[in-house]
């Protein structure tokens, strides 16, 4: 009788343990620096500062205060500070109107607030790698043609 209801209870725990990681949120508050590589597997924010690489599966969020020079490859991404380098975004990229961003960015869907700075060279559309590849066959091919 009692047996049954903690096998229930505990059930229940694990699963809102697990609902809770899946939806955790890294933060790196205002005045930490981070010099390097950071990897995160959830959803995370910047208002500090990160110089190297941020490799995220999940959502890259830089705040007002947040500044990122460097590489970052992510999921989403939504960016109201300031960033410097190559941005990958598997999906959508949301810069809002307190954005400064300079370099170089591919994403599949973008949406630029009006007030942004956005100085960058853009490729959008998803990217397939095998595209890249058939490509490059057909150039070396066509170069091959013409040098007989």
């Amino acid at each position: 009788m009692f047996g049954k209801n903690n096998k229930k209870e505990k059930t229940q725990a694990t699963n809102s343990a697990t609902s809770t990681t899946s939806n955790a949120l890294n933060s790196l508050v205002q005045g930490a620096v981070i010099e390097g590589k950071v990897v995160a597997k959830s959803d995370i924010r910047v208002d500090g500062v990160i110089k190297g690489s941020l490799d995220c599966t999940s959502k890259v969020i830089i705040g007002p205060s947040g500044y990122i020079e460097g590489q970052i490859k992510c999921t989403n991404a939504i960016i109201e500070g300031r960033f410097e380098g190559t941005l990958t975004v598997q999906e959508l990229l949301n810069v809002r109107k307190t954005a400064k961003i300079n370099g170089e960015i591919s994403t599949n869907k973008l949406i630029v607030e009006a007030g942004a700075i956005f100085n960058v060279t853009c490729r959008m559309g998803k990217q397939e790698p095998h595209a890249r590849t058939i490509s490059a066959t057909r150039e070396k091919q066509v170069k091959r043609t013409k040098a007989s």
